[in-house]
């Protein structure tokens, strides 16, 4: 059996004070160039949080904080999805339920054993190229702290030439966090399953661009709230889900969806952005700065004609910028949303990114706020159409 830790202590003690923040002035901002604002805000203190899968409390408690206003009723299920619900405002004999799900867990690690000499061994939760691991410093989230530590290997310095041309396996790397011995780890309250996330800061390059930890699927998570945010009155329910264990399964959308019995479902996530160099258009044809991805085809789904067809038409409507994509070899919560019951027709807007799946990514928040713009337009239609 696991362990199951602890309280998580705030990643870099940002959770009160973001809130404090966020309640005073951008939750009442008006203007284009403060909406902007804000979405960056909510994006950067979503980024900076801990939340690798199955250990989503700290973000969770931030979506709870920033849905709560702008939702008529808020839960959380037995598996830890949040759910947020906006009642219809004009009733019909019974309301559509439109599910909104943006995936709140990140790929990280979890601490497997400790070594006599106080060296953490772990395992990678959610896909991770073992090349991106090497010298990378994360935070250990122990029960009593969270902990500085760093991943290390043998030195290339006494590596032989045959081991020096050979990539690192994570089996190999092991986590420093200066103890000296087993017991002295056990002092610092490092136990067996406590998560370890990447230890990167948010920042902004430039006028739009920013880089962070979690992208995928913070920023589904900060689309999520600020769509909810600038939904007017709807004659929908419309449900913003913040899901658990996406990154290992989409564990939390296919039991989330079960209960709320959507009769359409809208995934928000990222996608690779292959405008860097050695890309080929073949291989990753969506760019940044040119509008959300709408998903065609994917590993888990293909989007219900109706539900494509609605946002491309809402999007040149409203004179959104807008990419199509297929082929991408993963998936999303949609792939679960779809098929759930006697099936629900799904779709998928996403964020072109850069470094997908690494300790940083990278994004335009002009993607973002478009976004937003097309998901906003996209549910007030929706209860003509289905």
């Amino acid at each position: 059996m696991c362990h199951i830790p602890y309280t998580v202590e705030p990643y870099h003690n940002s959770y009160q004070l973001f809130i404090n923040k966020l309640s005073e002035s951008l939750l009442t901002s008006k203007d284009g160039e403060k909406l902007n604002m804000r979405l960056e805000k909510v994006l950067e203190s979503l980024s900076n949080a801990c939340g690798v899968a199955g250990r989503e409390e700290e973000v969770r408690g931030l979506i709870k904080e920033m849905l709560e206003p702008y939702v008529d009723e808020l839960r959380e299920d037995k598996l830890g999805n949040v759910i947020g619900v906006k009642h219809a405002t004009k009733r019909r004999r019974k309301p559509l339920n439109v599910m909104l799900a943006a995936h709140m867990d990140e790929i990280g690690l979890l601490v497997k054993t400790v070594t006599k000499e106080g060296f953490l061994q772990f395992f990678k939760i959610g896909g991770i190229d073992d090349r991106v691991l090497l010298a990378q410093r994360v935070i250990v989230h122990a029960r009593k702290k969270a902990l500085p530590g760093i991943i290390g290997s043998k030195p290339p310095h006494i590596q032989k030439e045959e081991e020096r041309k050979k990539i690192v396996e994570a089996s190999q790397l092991f986590i420093d966090i200066g103890a000296r011995s087993k017991e002295e780890v056990q002092k610092m309250g490092v136990q067996i399953g406590d998560p370890v996330s990447f230890d990167s800061k948010f920042a902004k390059l430039g006028k739009d661009k920013v880089i962070g930890k979690a992208f995928d699927d913070r920023v589904g998570c900060a689309i999520m709230i600020e769509t909810m945010k600038r939904l007017g009155e709807v004659d929908c329910n419309v449900y913003a889900v913040g899901t658990v264990q996406e990154e290992v399964g989409l564990r939390g959308a296919t039991v989330a969806a079960f209960g709320i019995h959507p009769d359409v479902g809208l995934a928000f996530d990222v996608t690779v952005a292959g405008d860097i160099p050695g890309v080929k258009e073949v291989e990753a044809p969506i760019k940044m700065d040119k509008g959300p991805s709408l998903t065609i085809a994917d590993a888990g789904l293909i989007a219900h004609p109706k539900v494509l067809r609605l946002l491309i038409e809402t999007a040149e409507e409203n004179k959104i910028s807008y990419q199509l994509e297929t082929g991408l070899p993963g998936a999303t919560d949609a792939a679960r949303i779809a098929l759930t019951r006697e099936g629900v027709p799904s779709g998928v807007i996403s964020v072109p990114t850069r470094y997908i799946h690494s300790p940083t990514a990278l994004l335009s928040l002009s993607d973002v706020e478009n976004a937003v713009k097309l998901a906003v337009a996209f549910i007030s239609k929706v209860p003509k159409h289905f």
